[in-house]
């Protein structure tokens, strides 16, 4: 269903946050009437850093022009001229508006498609059908807007409270001044005859009487004035503290560790375009609230009446201050986080936002960011505010920055698109921690004012931990360290302790999401596949999930200590799975004929009972990144199952695991009782010529086929087989190339009865 159509459905906070994404800068109307086209253009393709893209946003351009000109054109009737003279408006407005940056109209329609879809979508996924009843999640949203609602109308009636202070001081000067007129008159009667004075003073005392008893009440009603709005002030500033509490400390932190677990493979952080919004308004409300404490202040310091509102005053413009500088200081963030495994003179990128950029006119004075490379311990005394002296621990090419505004999405970011990790100063290593185990972090930031320099700020903020590595070889190690930190890191730990333990169940949630994201597939780790990797994680051979769930497991089994009677640890073999399956089975793991997590005697107990060539994958339990074929056939003496040597990545390069699967007649049902051509896809005729292709073959299984049509030149005697195989019973193909040869020597010799009567 087109997106536009389920976004019309949407209702609620859902569909004002849809309603707000249009505008001046793209009318709704454009939308609506070409949905279709908007939603068939390939928006994603161009490359909005890239100004070369500029000429392919300049076609879009002028063909959104061009459409909406047509559409206009075939509008009749009475609704329909209406209609044909606004699409026209609206295309002459946008050629107006992006025809000098075309990129800018691909930015926002680009990030309205992302956000109607994320709607969309948020709304499907709830437990309730879009436009039903809220979800806890939407409840929450609603108590969060109610609470701006309740600060807009507290701040309205606070502005109003203090024109009606400002207007009755005014008319307090006023009345103020004619006292001393009416003072000065007095004092000149002096001058006059004493008949004179007698006649006019009587008049003018009781009227300087009237006016300075009603200066001394108003003087009373303007202080009573003063502090109740003072009062209020501290309602609103209470309110404001405890909503941004609730932005700043749950929902941005909440979102900090979606983005932390993405780095897992967890589902995308999403949501920060809804930050940026509450934020902006807080940041709205506390400045119109600071402006109302100044301007309070300043009336108090054009008319001092005594009393404990100038300490009131102080106090509040204090508390206003600390909750704008939390707000700037939280809300400058990384939207787009660096590599968690960071080679050296390796190209990354990163991106940082302010998420009250635009509402503070922060871009009016661009602020440039600066990225620098820092240790842990580094990062600690950063935090301490201890003096680092600006130490670094190497050195980062490429990391300034100017932060640029976009109006269309009203973001201000900076875009560090080309660092290099020139060179990594490592500090001395604890015990047995690797190189791999020593973690960095990135640290970003700025220096920028706002309210025309009233406040200035210091802003910083640090990366997820990095680990630097030098060579290909170190990444899966690294990765187990990420993966370790971003699973179990507490929120605002000190950087960057993690538990050196954790419960199996825990670390199951970790590798099981790391799995389907690195796979690409919805078809994850299944309980009786946890059981096999908690049986050679712990080295336990029980086969209930239950006794694993209390068990736990330290960082040294996980990627310290290598497995019993092997060279690699438990995460080495993991990740060698996960890139094998990712590289090469990924359609066969999807679509179940690989059964994989299954040792060797379980799948001897599976395969037994099935008929003779049935066979099932599995990944090998000796070597890293392998996987083999278990299959059931008769040997001479008995029947029993045979293990072919794993295939790795390598042979895979040579010929796919479907295809060499189809080499080996011998291998006919795929478990428990598949054909083996329904799930495997084969190699297929192209164009009328079928590829010529390397067969692969297994001597024991062939020699049958050979004696049924010649005599055959081979000894395979038991004692040949054995030497095929290796110290576990596997075919090694490596060991056995000398006889493959006399194979295709003896298949290259005519046979009669077959090409009797046929010429070349």
């Amino acid at each position: 269903m087109a997106v536009w159509i389920q976004a019309q459905q949407l209702q609620g906070d859902a569909l004002h946050q849809m309603q707000s994404l249009y505008g001046q800068h793209f009318p709704i109307e454009v939308r609506h009437y070409l949905s279709q086209w908007i939603e068939g253009q390939l928006w994603d393709v161009i490359d909005l850093e890239n100004p070369q893209e500029e000429f392919k946003a300049k076609r879009l351009l002028d063909s959104l022009i061009q459409e909406l000109q047509n559409k206009a054109e075939h509008q009749v009737g009475e609704d329909g001229f209406l209609l044909k003279i606004k699409l026209g408006h609206y295309a002459s407005q946008l050629k107006s508006t992006y025809d000098r940056c075309p990129l800018e109209l691909v930015r926002c329609i680009k990030h309205i498609l992302y956000t109607e879809q994320r709607l969309v979508r948020e709304a499907t996924n709830s437990s309730s059908p879009v436009g039903g009843l809220m979800d806890s999640m939407s409840q929450k949203y609603q108590q969060i807007n109610q609470a701006f609602e309740e600060l807009r109308l507290m701040t309205q009636d606070t502005e109003n409270d203090l024109r009606k202070l400002q207007h009755n001081q005014e008319y307090f000067i006023i009345q103020y001044q004619e006292s001393l007129r009416i003072q000065a008159q007095l004092t000149s009667l002096a001058t006059l005859p004493p008949a004179d004075r007698q006649l006019r003073e009587p008049a003018l005392l009781s009227k300087r009487a009237t006016v300075e008893a009603w200066l001394t009440r108003e003087a009373n009603t303007l202080q009573k004035y003063r502090l109740d709005l003072a009062e209020k002030h501290q309602k609103t500033l209470q309110l404001l503290r405890k909503q941004q509490t609730i932005i700043l400390d749950d929902e941005l932190i909440q979102w900090k560790r979606r983005q932390q677990l993405a780095g897992n493979g967890g589902p995308p952080e999403g949501g920060l375009d809804i930050l940026q919004s509450w934020c902006e308004k807080l940041a709205e409300t506390i400045w119109q609230n600071r402006q109302q404490i100044r301007r309070a202040e300043h009336l108090r310091q054009q008319l001092p009446i005594p009393g404990p509102i100038e300490e009131l005053l102080n106090e509040l413009n204090s508390t206003i201050t600390d909750i704008i500088s939390a707000l700037v200081t939280s809300t400058f963030i990384i939207e787009k986080q660096p590599p968690q495994v960071l080679k050296t003179q390796t190209k990354f990128a990163a991106t940082v936002r302010l998420l009250v950029g635009g509402k503070l006119n922060v871009h009016m004075n661009p602020p440039q960011v600066k990225a620098t490379i820092i240790s842990e311990q580094q990062a600690k005394a950063l935090l301490k505010n201890e003096n680092t002296r600006n130490d670094s621990s190497g050195e980062i090419l490429n990391n300034n920055c100017v932060m640029e505004y976009h109006q269309t999405t009203g973001t201000l970011s900076a875009h560090f698109r080309n660092m290099s990790l020139k060179r990594i100063k490592r500090s001395d290593r604890r015990g047995a921690e690797s190189v791999t185990e020593e973690k960095f972090t990135i640290l970003f930031e700025s220096q920028f004012s706002v309210g025309g320099n009233e406040l200035v700020f210091q802003v910083k903020t640090l990366s997820l931990p990095v680990v630097v590595i030098v060579h290909g070889s170190q990444d899966n190690n690294a990765t187990a360290t990420v993966l370790w930190d971003n699973a179990f890191a507490e929120p605002g730990r000190v950087p960057f302790l993690v538990p050196d333990k954790v419960l199996w169940p825990q670390l199951c949630d970790a590798i099981n999401m790391k799995y389907k994201a690195e796979v690409q597939s919805n078809r994850g780790l299944s309980e009786e596949n946890l059981v096999f990797l908690a049986q050679k994680a712990f080295s336990i051979s029980s086969n209930n999930p239950d006794d694993y769930r209390n068990m736990t497991m330290t960082w040294s089994q996980f990627n310290r200590e290598s497995l019993p009677g092997r060279n690699f640890t438990f995460w080495q073999w993991f990740d060698g799975v996960m890139e094998l399956t990712k590289k090469h089975l990924k359609p066969h793991w999807n679509d179940g004929a690989i059964l994989g997590f299954v040792n060797k005697q379980q799948a001897q107990d599976m395969l037994m009972s099935k008929p003779n060539g049935t066979f099932l994958l599995r990944f090998s339990d000796s070597e890293i990144g392998g996987i083999t074929i278990a299959w059931v056939a008769e040997n001479p003496n008995k029947r029993m199952v045979w293990n072919l040597m794993p295939y790795t990545t390598k042979d895979f390069s040579i010929r796919s695991l479907a295809d060499r699967i189809s080499d080996l007649n011998h291998l006919l049902f795929l478990y428990p009782d598949r054909p083996k051509d329904e799930p495997l896809s084969l190699s297929k005729a192209v164009d009328g010529y079928v590829k010529p292709q390397i067969k692969q073959v297994l001597l024991l299984f062939l020699c049958d086929v050979i004696l049924s049509q010649r005599e055959c030149p081979l000894s395979l005697s038991h004692g040949r087989t054995d030497s095929m195989l290796d110290t576990d019973g596997d075919f090694d193909l490596d060991d056995t190339m000398d006889v493959a040869r006399h194979v295709e020597e003896l298949l290259r010799r005519p046979v009669e009865s077959q090409w009797g009567g046929q010429q070349s």
